[in-house]
């Protein structure tokens, strides 16, 4: 497989800003992951394109991740940033990105909701209004949950039925305690909507680190599959914080074999069209 487009990676630099979860178990992330690294994972991969993520609650980083994203020469084809949802000057800050250098590489935006206390977050009044401002510039919002946060994503949903959603790493099922409910339940019930897909990502990190196999992942992926169908689903790696569980190499071809079952034409959509439809690269 060629032409691989990796919907989910970070860059960093923890010297230029704080990233406070890089502790515990994730603090050996604590260390700059730059352009050239991204490049010496991902080329041998077959990787043409890459969808680079937020991992702070910062539009400085955002201006940093679309200053790198325009310098790629082409790897780097969107950007998923921060901003304050429930800022009252949302459109401008929106429009301020956009006239940065790389500002034409905004594709969407993420907040850590499964941080928040709240795990209403998502159905907030200021929040719902934030979201439905995205919809109107044209952008697409990264939904990083777990289960818990599932039905509040779905109602959240259903409320800006204009905007696309894409869920990030399955919405983080339990997969090293073998749980599949209730998120294969609320996933599914998440998948009726129209406007949501799905990023196959994160789920070696969900997984049991050090003792992780196919068989873990497979019901996990399979649900994916049944309710999202492979037009709705996408390849993303989640480096570096894959690395806490595998390589770049072997979280793509643990997908590829989770996968193998799609015809051809599904798994290049998978791995490479849904992509450029679903955030507009």
């Amino acid at each position: 497989m060629s032409g691989i487009t990796d919907t989910h990676h970070h860059l960093w630099d923890p010297a230029r800003r704080n990233y406070p979860w890089m502790t515990g178990p994730a603090a050996s992330l604590r260390r700059p992951y730059g352009l050239d690294e991204l490049r010496s994972v991902t080329s041998p991969a077959g990787v043409a394109r890459t969808i680079v993520v937020q991992a702070a609650h910062d539009e400085d980083e955002t201006e940093e991740l679309l200053a790198t994203a325009a310098s790629s020469e082409g790897l780097i084809a969107g950007v998923v940033g921060w901003v304050d949802l429930t800022a009252p000057d949302l459109a401008e800050r929106l429009a301020r990105l956009r006239s940065l250098p790389g500002g034409e590489l905004l594709a969407g935006i993420r907040h850590q909701v499964h941080d928040e206390t709240d795990p209403e977050w998502l159905t907030r009044p200021d929040v719902l209004r934030g979201l439905s401002m995205l919809a109107t510039a044209g952008l697409v919002y990264d939904l990083l949950i777990r289960p818990r946060e599932l039905p509040a994503a779905r109602r959240a949903v259903q409320e800006v039925d204009t905007l696309a959603f894409v869920v990030d790493h399955g919405a983080k099922p339990a997969i090293a305690e073998g749980v599949l409910e209730p998120w294969s339940a609320e996933i599914g019930e998440l998948a009726r909507l129209p406007n949501v897909s799905c990023k196959v990502s994160g789920l070696v990190t969900e997984a049991d680190w050090a003792n992780w196999t196919l068989t873990d992942l497979r019901p996990y992926t399979d649900r994916l599959v049944d309710v999202f169908g492979a037009d709705r689903l996408m390849f993303g790696s989640d480096w570096p914080v894959c690395t806490l569980a595998a390589s770049y190499s072997d979280v793509l071809q643990a997908t590829r074999e989770c996968l193998a079952e799609l015809t051809p034409g599904e798994s290049d959509a998978v791995f490479t069209g849904n992509a450029a439809r679903i955030y507009g690269l």
